[in-house]
């Protein structure tokens, strides 16, 4: 297992990868088709894997399929950090997150609760139980029924050493740059929108030099592009990129919710990977959508 702050550092810039979770024909979890996928991007080398999480439709897998991701990313990317995806309820998510460290996970994200609105300080209880669970480093997903302030961040961060990252899923750049500016290097800080690249230039005036990629499932080329002229400032080729392949991407995507994980298992099915289909509440793209995702990727590497 990477050390806490190791993994801080090493993630603390590089882009990372968002993998989605293939399944078989009966709809269960393919090892072999994650193994395949995962060996297919290892030539684009990134900080670290966020396995089974958004992207990787976590909150459609039960505990014990997180396990196997986890598992299998480990074997296919020996040399790459593993994060995880881990939430539900504070028993269950010390539980996962306890699990996934067996596993031979280096961390873990910390996604939202979900259905029921908590109060902050019962927040801030189910994270610090969660990060006091486990000896890896935690990340903390700041998104729809599990926001923190950066009041709160500071008491968990000085309550908890491994507590390394702060991703935002929010939008609420006011929240982001209170954050970034009160706890300086003891966080690394990562974006966390759909399709984060639109948001890139923004969030990083607030103090986020980086992000998750989810269309490095399927145009890693197109991915590591973007994200190297967005380190090196260069806004004139992200704008080219936003303009000729991310925005009519979020065509795609926003014609049906949900679409942000749907449209990405599409892409890596279109790049000949046995991804399967969305499990529900989640729907899978039509095939005239399919068939504007296959134009929009021609020629992509």
């Amino acid at each position: 297992m990477i050390a806490p702050t190791d993994l801080r550092e090493r993630i603390r810039n590089g882009l990372l990868s968002f993998p989605v979770t293939p399944f078989d024909t009966e709809n269960r979890f393919d090892a072999n088709a994650l193994r395949a996928h995962l060996e297919w991007l290892s030539q684009h080398p990134v900080a670290g894997l966020i396995v089974a999480g958004g992207t990787g439709e976590m909150f459609s897998l039960t505990p014990d399929e997180i396990v196997a991701v986890v598992k299998t990313a480990k074997s296919a990317q020996p040399g790459s950090p593993i994060i995880s995806g881990c939430g539900y309820g504070t028993r269950v998510a010390c539980e996962l997150a306890q699990a996934i460290e067996v596993a031979g996970g280096d961390g873990i994200l910390l996604l939202p609760h979900y259905l029921t609105e908590a109060p902050a300080d019962g927040v801030e209880a189910h994270i610090r139980a969660v990060c006091d669970a486990t000896r890896m480093a935690v990340i903390v997903y700041n998104r729809g029924q599990s926001r923190v302030t950066a009041d709160m961040i500071a008491r968990l961060a000085d309550d908890c050493p491994n507590l390394i990252g702060f991703k935002d899923g929010t939008g609420d750049i006011d929240t982001v740059r209170r954050v970034t500016l009160k706890m300086g290097d003891r966080l690394s800080y990562i974006g966390g929108m759909p399709t984060h690249e639109l948001f890139a230039q923004a969030y990083r005036g607030a103090g986020m030099p980086t992000y998750s990629s989810a269309v490095f499932n399927f145009v890693p080329a197109t991915a590591l592009s973007f994200h190297r002229a967005f380190v090196a400032g260069d806004d004139a080729t992200c704008e080219a990129l936003l303009r000729d392949f991310y925005y009519p991407f979020a065509a795609i995507r926003d014609r049906k919710t949900g679409y942000a994980v749907s449209a990405i298992k599409a892409g890596v099915r279109l790049r000949g990977f046995a991804a399967g289909k969305v499990r529900t509440p989640l729907m899978d793209l039509t095939e005239e959508e399919e068939a504007m995702m296959a134009a929009l990727i021609a020629g992509r590497g």
